[in-house]
């Protein structure tokens, strides 16, 4: 009998446990209720927690199998910035628990989302503080490497701010205080850190274009630190005022007057980011795990629209939301598709994690 091959499994297969758990907090999280969002949003919870259980048994056997695996990852400077990934897919698993499953499991689900929230953001400061090191003193990058992808460990303490929002209504005391600051310090630290990246990029593109046709999805990632940020300060100004002191007014007129301003970068970058994946598709885009780009970023898009418009009660926002969960849908849908058919075909030993496509 042949000896068994593991196929590898990079960190940026947890995308996927991210894209589908948004699917589940963005219908629940949308301010039209439309007919069968509950329904939508219970069966993608599902199948978020079961490419959860996947994703982390893979890992764990692959890493066990290969014991320089990871250290060969955190060396390779275009796979080391998706060890963002497992903790977003934590973290997002573990809200997706908290608003969609916790009627079915009650206070197991605010434990549960607890657990995952404590692993998720202690992951998540470590790759945003780890990976960084590592690109400043070991890792080796053309002039032209900027990509979408250099968000991705900085981004999870984004997550922890927005997702440890809606664990505050469960802390009381110098608990919940200590939530509430760490979450908008975790705001501020990944916020800043995210502007410094996308004027790179920025300058990237405007310098040498594109790039490979594989990493055009990348762009998307963009969308993901700017959708959670105004996602993070409207669930903050819901939940943080009793805990920091502070008028709920001056939270919520805090979570506009951000909000506003930065939902509109956000649809001028989702409008360049298509049109630049649009020409690339009319060329030739091939399939890579990249194309879960299309999901988590837009997903934040969503939760983002859906507190502006439960704080303002403006009609344009409560359909924005929607057009913005319909093309969420539509990226979960082609990503899925895409990766079901990948696994169909890929045969053992083979990697997939092309250095130019190795992206959420």
């Amino acid at each position: 009998m042949a000896p068994l091959r593991i196929v590898p499994v990079p960190p940026n297969w947890f995308a996927v446990v991210m894209g589908t758990s948004i699917v589940a907090t963005g219908a629940h999280a949308l301010p039209v209720r439309l007919p069968g969002l509950d329904a939508l949003a219970w069966t993608f919870w599902a199948l978020a927690g079961l490419a959860l259980v996947a994703a982390v048994v893979a890992t764990a056997v692959h890493l066990r199998a290969d014991r320089g695996a990871l250290r060969a990852y955190l060396a390779d400077p275009a796979v080391a910035p998706f060890y963002g990934a497992p903790a977003m897919g934590l973290l997002a698993y573990g809200a997706a628990t908290l608003v969609v499953a916790q009627p079915l499991l009650g206070h197991a689900a605010v434990a549960l989302d607890a657990i995952l929230w404590l692993a998720g953001t202690a992951l998540g400061l470590a790759t945003a503080v780890g990976v960084p090191v590592l690109a400043f003193t070991r890792h080796r990058v053309d002039v032209d490497a900027a990509s979408g992808a250099w968000l991705m460990p900085v981004v999870p303490p984004m997550v922890s701010a927005a997702t440890g929002a809606l664990l505050l209504p469960h802390l009381d005391g110098a608990a919940a205080q200590t939530m509430a600051l760490a979450c908008y310090a975790m705001f501020g630290a990944s916020g800043m850190a995210a502007i410094v990246l996308i004027t790179q990029l920025w300058s990237r593109l405007a310098h040498h274009q594109r790039g490979a046709a594989a990493a055009v999805p990348t762009l998307w990632i963009v969308l993901g630190p700017l959708g959670q940020s105004v996602t993070a300060v409207g669930l903050l100004a819901d939940t943080a005022g009793p805990a920091l002191g502070v008028s709920d007014h001056a939270l919520r007129m805090f979570a506009l007057l951000y909000g506003v301003p930065a939902m509109g970068f956000a649809l001028l970058w989702l409008a360049i980011a298509a049109a630049i994946t649009a020409m690339t598709a009319r060329e030739g885009l091939p399939f890579s795990l990249a194309f879960w780009a299309f999901t988590f970023p837009v997903g934040t898009m969503v939760t983002g629209a859906s507190s502006l418009a439960a704080h303002t009660g403006a009609v344009a926002l409560d359909w924005l939301a929607v057009a913005l969960f319909a093309l969420l849908l539509a990226g979960w849908g082609v990503a899925a598709t895409g990766t079901a058919r990948d696994l169909r075909a890929r045969r053992p030993g083979v990697p997939d994690v092309p250095r130019e496509a190795a992206a959420v």
